[in-house]
Protein backbone atom coordinates (compact mmCIF):
# COMPACT_ATOMS: atom_id res chain seq x y z
CA UNK A 1 0.00 0.00 0.00
CA UNK A 2 1.23 3.50 -0.76
CA UNK A 3 2.76 5.15 2.29
CA UNK A 4 0.34 8.06 1.96
CA UNK A 5 -2.63 5.66 2.24
CA UNK A 6 -1.43 3.71 5.27
CA UNK A 7 -3.24 4.08 8.56
CA UNK A 8 -6.60 4.93 6.98
CA UNK A 9 -8.23 1.57 7.74
CA UNK A 10 -8.29 0.26 4.16
CA UNK A 11 -6.41 -2.93 5.05
CA UNK A 12 -8.63 -3.64 8.03
CA UNK A 13 -11.77 -3.08 5.94
CA UNK A 14 -10.51 -5.24 3.07
CA UNK A 15 -9.67 -8.09 5.44
CA UNK A 16 -13.07 -7.90 7.08
CA UNK A 17 -14.89 -7.88 3.74
CA UNK A 18 -12.92 -10.93 2.60
CA UNK A 19 -13.79 -12.82 5.79
CA UNK A 20 -17.48 -11.93 5.49
CA UNK A 21 -17.48 -13.00 1.84
CA UNK A 22 -15.83 -16.35 2.61
CA UNK A 23 -18.31 -17.12 5.39
CA UNK A 24 -21.27 -16.07 3.25
CA UNK A 25 -20.27 -18.06 0.16
CA UNK A 26 -18.37 -21.11 1.42
CA UNK A 27 -18.60 -23.67 4.19
CA UNK A 28 -15.32 -22.52 5.73
CA UNK A 29 -15.47 -22.33 9.52
CA UNK A 30 -12.12 -20.66 10.20
CA UNK A 31 -9.97 -18.10 8.41
CA UNK A 32 -6.32 -17.87 9.43
CA UNK A 33 -3.75 -15.16 8.84
CA UNK A 34 -0.18 -14.71 9.93
CA UNK A 35 2.32 -11.89 9.84
CA UNK A 36 5.86 -11.32 11.01
CA UNK A 37 6.26 -10.37 14.66
CA UNK A 38 7.79 -7.03 13.64
CA UNK A 39 4.80 -6.07 11.46
CA UNK A 40 2.81 -4.28 14.15
CA UNK A 41 0.66 -2.36 11.65
CA UNK A 42 -0.64 -5.60 10.13
CA UNK A 43 -1.29 -7.04 13.57
CA UNK A 44 -3.43 -3.99 14.40
CA UNK A 45 -5.31 -4.37 11.11
CA UNK A 46 -6.02 -8.05 11.74
CA UNK A 47 -7.24 -7.34 15.26
CA UNK A 48 -9.34 -4.43 14.02
CA UNK A 49 -10.96 -6.75 11.47
CA UNK A 50 -11.98 -9.09 14.28
CA UNK A 51 -9.22 -11.69 14.19
CA UNK A 52 -7.95 -13.13 17.45
CA UNK A 53 -4.23 -13.43 18.16
CA UNK A 54 -3.48 -17.08 18.87
CA UNK A 55 0.24 -16.88 19.48
CA UNK A 56 3.71 -16.80 18.01
CA UNK A 57 4.93 -19.49 15.63
CA UNK A 58 8.68 -19.51 16.06
CA UNK A 59 10.96 -19.69 13.04
CA UNK A 60 8.05 -20.16 10.64
CA UNK A 61 9.13 -17.88 7.79
CA UNK A 62 12.43 -17.63 5.92
CA UNK A 63 12.91 -14.18 4.39
CA UNK A 64 15.93 -12.01 3.75
CA UNK A 65 18.34 -14.77 4.67
CA UNK A 66 16.92 -15.37 8.15
CA UNK A 67 14.23 -17.38 9.88
CA UNK A 68 11.57 -15.17 11.39
CA UNK A 69 8.83 -15.63 13.95
CA UNK A 70 5.22 -15.18 12.86
CA UNK A 71 2.09 -14.19 14.77
CA UNK A 72 -0.93 -16.39 14.03
CA UNK A 73 -4.47 -14.98 13.96
CA UNK A 74 -7.85 -16.53 13.26
CA UNK A 75 -11.52 -15.67 13.09
CA UNK A 76 -14.38 -18.16 13.29
CA UNK A 77 -17.67 -18.25 11.44
CA UNK A 78 -19.68 -18.03 14.67
CA UNK A 79 -17.86 -14.83 15.67
CA UNK A 80 -18.75 -13.08 12.43
CA UNK A 81 -22.27 -14.44 12.09
CA UNK A 82 -23.10 -13.34 15.66
CA UNK A 83 -22.46 -9.75 14.57
CA UNK A 84 -24.64 -9.88 11.46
Amino acid sequence: MLASERGKGYGKRAQRLLVEYLFAHTRVNRVEASTEVANVAEQKALEGAGSVREGVVRGACFRGGAWRDMVMYSILRAEVMAEV
